[in-house]
């Protein structure tokens, strides 16, 4: 079914833009929202008599879009991972790391607007990221990977070695439970058999 956005439709398009859509998928979801009308003569005059509104709205997300890749280039993004002594990374830097990154900073980009050399990184040195704005505009900016400092791994060795010894009391305590209750017991098989010899 063809429709004539009415709003801006995430991974669809935006207000004005004509697209085809399963018929369910406008009947159930588009329309009852108004997020787009039927494709026909009415609906694509009344579109043409917003063209200015619309336009209008496009140019403010230039503007933004413009601001947004100014404020990207003239900022680093470090990230932290274990990495062995050859600086290869225990796990690996993905889109979504990048992401996560960015949005603790204060800029909130999607996951799948941003490209990662090689998708994943999986080395610790300084790379470029690329993340894809409005329409055809991008914006570069430099991510450094760093490896954690020795003085914070083996601070997690010894978090790890804190809880091995726990589950060493915890065993230990559990024995210690089950000496008790065959202590417990005991009285009593005692006291039973005292009943016998009675």
């Amino acid at each position: 079914m063809k429709v004539i956005l009415n709003d801006d439709v995430k991974h669809l398009g935006e207000m004005g833009d004509v697209k085809t859509v399963a018929n369910g998928y406008a009947r159930n979801y588009l329309f009852p929202r108004s997020l787009a009308l039927p494709y026909n003569d009415v609906t694509v005059a009344w579109f043409e008599s917003r063209k200015e509104e619309i336009e209008a709205r496009k140019e403010a997300k230039r503007a933004d879009s413009a601001s947004l890749k100014e404020k990207l280039s003239a900022h680093t993004v470090t990230i932290v991972m274990a990495a062995g002594q050859n600086g290869k990374l225990y796990g690996a830097v993905t889109a979504q790391t990048v992401a996560e990154a960015l949005a603790k900073d204060g800029f909130e980009i999607e996951r799948k607007r941003i490209d990662v050399p090689g998708l994943t990184i999986k080395s610790v040195g300084k790379y470029t990221v690329t993340v894809r704005l409005y329409e055809a505009q991008t914006a570069e900016f430099p991510l450094i990977v760093e490896a954690q400092s020795e003085a914070e791994q083996p601070a997690k060795a010894a978090k790890g070695q804190k809880k091995e010894h726990r589950a060493d009391k915890a065993d230990d305590t559990a024995v210690a439970e089950n000496g008790e209750s065959v202590a417990a017991e005991t009285p009593s098989d005692t006291a039973s058999s005292d009943d016998k010899a009675e």
